[in-house]
């Protein structure tokens, strides 16, 4: 009865749920197996009774058939249907929860791949428009440079696969051909500093995190300047965390919030989201002697050899 209890859940997902058809069809099945169960023993104890005729005198007058011992066939199908319905929902619900941590896996990992999609685009527009200008101006030499770096950038990014994470050598090879890219552009009028310790070249980052933030400070910040700025890149591992600050001193919190920090900077906030939730910090503020700070912390990975 068990076994049939138990498929009938599996073809059948009303089997199990409370509402009058389904108390009516268990009532009526316990009704017609208690019946049967009882004629079955009634049956068995005439059949014993008459062939070990010791075992019949003794047995043979024992009546099964009456309204008590039927009212315990029930209460026994009772129990057995109850444990099946506790025991098949339980199933159930793992299983929907199951699924549901499954679908939203995919969901987020479809959302970050649209994501970094979103940027990379954002990013090589960008490239393209800086080239346009150098071309138009007869730049050449410094569009062929340009054209070199960029080719790197596309390199290195083709051979990812997002979302997964990077050393962040490998990250830094970006940025300083990014960095190349906008010193072309802007001549004398962007400085740039670089400061990474030798662990902090061994620790896993999210791939194209710093990048648009650099960027940001270059269009927010220095490229509005006649005279240009500095643009100063730190990043050092702090106990169990990896500190990375990009910092500039150009036109600072005002600026930035006029404009926006567009695409990059969400992309940003929202990837630390998904890889480190509730282990990182994020912080973008306008220091007291001008410019623009962004500061990361996340925890330390470092790369397997």
């Amino acid at each position: 009865m068990t076994l049939v209890l138990w498929t009938l859940a599996d073809r059948w997902s009303a089997a199990f749920k409370p509402s009058a058809m389904t108390v009516v069809a268990h009532f009526g099945a316990s009704c017609i197996l208690a019946t049967a169960h009882l004629a079955l023993l009634q049956h068995t104890i005439w059949f014993a009774s008459w062939y070990w005729l010791p075992w019949g005198r003794r047995f043979g007058t024992l009546t099964v058939e009456n309204w008590e011992r039927f009212g315990v066939e029930l209460v026994i199908y009772g129990f057995i249907a109850g444990i099946c319905a506790f025991l098949h929902s339980r199933m159930q619900t793992q299983q929907a929860l199951v699924q549901k941590l499954e679908v939203e896996r995919q969901l987020t990992q479809a959302h970050l791949k649209a994501l970094q999609i979103q940027m990379e685009p954002h990013f090589l527009f960008n490239t393209l428009n800086a080239l346009s200008s150098l071309v138009a101006q007869g730049r050449n030499r410094e569009a062929s440079k340009t054209l070199e770096h960029l080719d790197t950038i596309l390199r290195t990014t083709l051979q990812r696969r997002a979302p997964e994470k990077v050393p962040f050598a490998e990250e830094l090879q970006v940025i300083e051909s990014y960095l190349a890219i906008q010193q072309v552009r802007f001549a004398h009028r962007l400085q740039v500093k670089i400061d990474v310790s030798p662990e902090a070249l061994e620790g896993l980052v999210p791939c194209f995190l710093l990048q648009p933030i650099v960027e940001n400070a270059i269009q927010h910040g220095i490229a509005p300047l006649e005279a240009g700025g500095l643009i100063e890149t730190s990043v050092k591992r702090i106990g169990n965390m990896l500190w990375m600050q990009v910092r500039d001193n150009g036109c600072g919190i005002g600026s930035s919030l006029n404009k926006g920090h567009g695409i990059g900077m969400q992309n940003t906030k929202e990837r630390l989201a998904y890889f480190y939730p509730n282990a990182h910090e994020f912080q973008a503020i306008s220091p007291l002697g001008g410019g623009y700070e962004v500061t990361i912390q996340i925890p330390y990975e470092r790369t397997m050899a």
